[in-house]
């Protein structure tokens, strides 16, 4: 997020820095905003975990949600980069590669909504 939050201030476009366009500080408040959604949600089912009272369904949201969440945030974090966003030389590149398997080990995103959906 940093590196991101530093790029866009440097970086110019159409005469001005890409941090000041609207859409940009937007984009960023909104993956901000879900970091803070997962880490909270996260140390609270750490919480339920060491009480003994995590259910399977619980463990599954956190999975689905932070592992979706950092997927939509690194996908805007390339698009801000433009085309170095998509060079496997920065570290934002290969985050968004490296991401990508959280979606599927542990269990893919699909077996979590399957496990999900049992319990409703």
């Amino acid at each position: 997020m940093q590196q991101t939050i530093d790029y866009v201030k440097e970086r110019k476009a159409f005469g001005q820095t890409v941090w000041d366009f609207q859409n940009t500080r937007f984009k960023l408040a909104d993956i901000q905003t879900q970091a803070i959604a997962v880490r909270l949600m996260i140390d609270h089912y750490l919480g339920e975990h060491m009480r003994r009272r995590l259910t399977l369904e619980e463990s599954a949201v956190a999975k689905l949600f932070a592992t979706e969440a950092l997927g939509r945030a690194l996908d805007e974090m390339v698009q801000l980069h433009g085309g170095y966003g998509y060079m496997l030389e920065y570290p934002e590149a290969r985050a968004f590669v490296d991401a990508r398997v959280n979606r599927i080990y542990g269990g893919t995103s699909e077996v979590m909504r399957e496990l999900i959906s049992r319990a409703l």
